[in-house]
Formats: structure tokens, C-alpha cells, sequence
């Protein structure tokens, strides 16, 4: 293991905590896994994610908004 890829894992792993982190709130807010793993893994805004299906929208509509 080179020093760089040392340097680089607690981030990456930092990163998959967090998008773990993510696609666990969307799926409690309604998000089926396959929409809520591409949200988990973008930039979308997770607050924005939420609010969209608890105003109303459709998770297929909200995906589409956001993506």
C-alpha cells in the first residue's frame, strides 16, 4: 500500500459513511432502493430529497428534480 492510498482511505470511507447515511434517510422518507441509492450517491440536497415526497411528490417525480 503506497502512502498516498493510505492517506486517501479514511476519506473514501468517510464518504461511503455518509452516503450509507443518506440512502438510509431516503428510503425512511419513502425513496424504493434503486432511487434512493443514485440520490444517496449524488450531490442532490438530502433536505430537498425528503421534502419533495413529504409535500406530496412521487419519488420517481422528485428523482427527476433532483437528478
Amino acid at each position: 500500500m503506497t502512502e498516498e492510498t493510505q492517506t486517501l482511505e479514511p476519506e473514501h470511507d468517510e464518504r461511503l459513511k455518509v452516503q450509507s447515511w443518506r440512502l438510509h434517510v431516503l428510503i425512511a422518507a419513502g425513496y424504493p432502493i434503486d432511487l434512493a441509492e443514485r440520490i444517496a450517491g449524488s450531490d442532490a440536497d438530502l433536505h430537498d430529497a425528503v421534502e419533495l415526497v413529504e409535500q406530496g411528490c412521487t419519488a420517481e417525480v422528485a428523482a427527476q428534480i433532483l437528478l
